[in-house]
């Protein structure tokens, strides 16, 4: 009886071990990439074609299907001498759906005294495809199903992009004329998708900013129709390895998160979830419908970087004005946020919308606040009230912060 006992409890123990295998996630998704591996030792590169501010960059990428590969990139050199000792700080930007390489996005950064990798995303050059890129950003490339036991997620887009990204930070690193602990990043679109997961995957970034581009794509976003006709199966494996809701929880360096009301692509609520996730600053600025697009002319991303990278030196930038969340009156009629100003508020406003459903079908309209001192308030609009509102300070550069969302339906 004992031996018959002992086999009934040894085989609920093997069982039970086979299940909880089962229910463990394939890969976690802090140990996708090898971020620490990738930035202390710098892929082999080659420049080339130099006109201005600006020069070809091609280096080694990640293998695609077991073949070798190339990324191309344009590399913008900044001219003098750096303000750290004479070294400069970096920039890595990195473009969104239907983008490139961008060779004016990589010289305004350089005219600005930066360093810069525009890097492509795409498996191309400067004149087109090469014949030795990594995956295309078509849809199939970002959303195929893939396997993870065998090494397939390594061939999906997400993770090349990433991948060519960090290896783009290990270059600049190892420059001698780039002081490493003052490199930044910035995305858009997709590029701001991108950025969202790199903050969470690379630690050595001295801050970043996101424009469009958030997580919970499953949830809300353009891409839901994909993710509906998705196996269960399939969708939940790329949601754990790929959607930046698993990574940006794990970054520390501050954020600025640049957005419009009505983007089409990356909606207010996933927005809101997003940037309610990082352990560091985050900073918002939403205007109303911000137009989407590769657009790198935004000077409040400019500060903000500047900001940070050269805070404490005799060329520091003052910060946007740091707000508060929103709180209400006692009676819930009025809505009102503190703020931390380097830079002389000169205009307040709430935005808002009473609209409910599709985000950016939602029409927005704005009243003017009154500004008190650092506290800035409104009466909040009625019958019919806000399904969602927010303040928008503006300083005398013209640059608009946003409080955080109060999102009531």
């Amino acid at each position: 009886m004992k031996y018959h006992r002992f086999i009934f409890v040894a085989l609920l123990v093997f069982l039970f071990g086979i299940f909880a295998v089962c229910q463990e996630p394939e890969i976690r998704p802090d140990k996708i990439w090898d971020a620490a591996a990738i930035l202390k030792e710098p892929p082999k590169f080659k420049l080339g074609y130099k006109a201005g501010l600006v020069q070809e960059i091609y280096y080694d990428g990640e293998p695609f299907n077991g073949n070798p590969t190339r990324v191309f990139g344009y590399l913008g050199v900044p001219e003098g001498e750096g303000p750290f000792n004479g070294k400069f700080p970096a920039i890595l930007l990195i473009h969104g759906g239907g983008g490139k390489a961008f060779a004016n996005w990589a010289e305004h950064w350089a005219a600005r005294g930066y360093y810069a990798i525009a890097v492509d995303l795409a498996g191309k050059g400067p004149e087109g495809p090469l014949p030795d890129g990594g995956p295309n950003q078509d849809d199939n490339g970002k959303f195929r199903d893939f396997t993870v036991q065998d090494g397939d997620y390594k061939n999906m887009w997400t993770y090349h992009s990433i991948s060519a990204i960090l290896r783009a930070h290990s270059i600049l690193a190892s420059y001698n004329r780039i002081e490493p602990s003052k490199i930044a990043a910035t995305g858009i679109s997709w590029g701001g998708y991108l950025t969202c997961i790199l903050s969470g995957v690379d630690d050595k970034l001295c801050c970043a900013v996101p424009v469009y581009g958030c997580g919970f794509l499953h949830e809300n976003s353009a891409w839901v129709p994909r993710f509906n006709i998705m196996p269960a199966e399939n969708k939940e494996r790329w949601i754990s390895l790929f959607d930046p809701s698993k990574h940006i929880n794990r970054a520390t360096c501050p954020l600025l998160f640049a957005t419009g009301t009505n983007d089409f692509a990356y909606p207010l609520d996933s927005l809101e979830k997003t940037y309610k996730s990082p352990k560091g600053e985050v900073m918002l600025s939403i205007t109303i419908r911000r137009p989407h697009s590769h657009i790198f002319s935004f000077k409040e991303v400019d500060t903000f970087i500047d900001s940070h990278i050269f805070a404490g030196t005799d060329k520091a930038v003052k910060p946007l004005a740091k707000i508060s969340p929103v709180t209400l009156s006692d009676d819930g009629k009025t809505a009102s946020v503190s703020f931390k100003p380097e830079v002389p508020i000169i205009k307040a406003e709430l935005s808002y919308t009473t609209a409910d459903g599709v985000w950016k079908d939602r029409e927005w309209k704005t009243i003017p606040a009154k500004i008190d001192g650092d506290a800035v308030s409104a009466d909040l609009p009625l019958n019919p009230s806000p399904s969602c509102y927010y303040f928008l300070l503006t300083d005398e550069r013209n640059l608009p912060v946003s409080s955080p969302l109060v999102i009531v339906r």
